[in-house]
């Protein structure tokens, strides 16, 4: 059964490019990409995203930019608000999720809290 829920969670017109461009890499332009929240970390979560080829049961599914994105229950919870973006500096390049909810971050910034 999809669910939709309006705005829980926003993709960037560049962001959204770069994911067509790997799932064209993939040799698939019809799979949903997965965003969650996942246990672990030195500050208590991580994020985490991939291809999927279904939605499951408790998913809740979003679409911007024709990207279809899929959103667990338990991970709507941390990313209520949040955009996903696509970076590229000196440093390297790649996806940043810029979440409202966090309140502390571990020092490599690969980890975050919520209250």
């Amino acid at each position: 059964m999809e669910k939709s829920v309006q705005k829980l969670i926003t993709l960037t017109p560049k962001a959204a490019e770069k994911v067509k461009e790997f799932m064209k890499q993939e040799g698939r332009d019809d799979l949903y990409l997965r965003v969650y929240v996942a246990g672990g970390g030195c500050a208590g979560l991580s994020y985490g995203m991939g291809f999927e080829e279904k939605a499951s049961e408790d998913d809740i599914v979003l679409e911007e930019h024709g990207v279809k994105m899929l959103i667990d229950s338990y991970s709507s919870n941390y990313l209520k608000g949040s955009e996903i973006d696509y970076v590229e500096s000196l440093m390297g390049a790649g996806f940043k999720i810029n979440n409202p909810n966090v309140v502390r971050t571990c020092a490599c910034g690969h980890s975050f809290s919520t209250e």
